[in-house]
């Protein structure tokens, strides 16, 4: 049954006229410079997040190793989100600033290709996983531990052009 969208609404480009979930062809897209950022945050008591700058964190280096877990999954993202094209990545970057007005911690992944499709799933992932590797390397000291406010920052790069939340 073929779906009828408004005017006002663009086409998903995940879904065939029955209605079918479908990966986007993107061979004739131009290979252009492309980045995405996202931003999203862990958040904590004082007392955490104290643990956590200090580094005396009974599994470790917490931030350190969201980093690292951010970065492997935004390579792995295609493994992860059914419909997204495996990319190779020419950057990635993930920044974890602990924030005491919180309290807890703002990551924010920056991700960069050149190809024919963007990186905001890529970005997103990245920023969820350090997110839940914070949670799992604190969740023994603090169970209200929150992850809050993942979401798209910037997006530059292909037929859309730039986006600025």
């Amino acid at each position: 049954m073929a779906r009828k969208l408004s005017k006002t609404r663009p086409a998903l480009t995940h879904i065939g006229a029955s209605g079918e979930a479908r990966m986007v062809d993107v061979s004739d897209k131009p290979a252009t410079e492309r980045l995405a950022v996202a931003e999203g945050r862990v958040i904590m008591s004082k007392a955490t997040l104290e643990l956590i700058v200090s580094g005396n964190a009974k599994k470790g280096d917490v931030l350190g190793t969201a980093r690292i877990a951010g970065i492997m999954a935004a390579k792995r993202t295609s493994e992860l989100i059914p419909l997204c094209h495996p990319l190779a990545l020419s950057k990635v970057t993930l920044d974890i600033e602990p924030d005491t007005k919180l309290p807890g911690c703002i990551v924010r992944a920056s991700v960069k290709v050149t190809g024919p499709t963007g990186v905001e799933m890529e970005a997103l992932t990245a920023v969820s996983v350090a997110c839940l590797t914070v949670y799992d390397m604190i969740k023994a000291v603090e169970r209200g531990v929150r992850i809050e406010g993942i979401h798209l920052v910037e997006k530059k790069g292909g037929k859309s052009g730039h986006y600025l939340a």
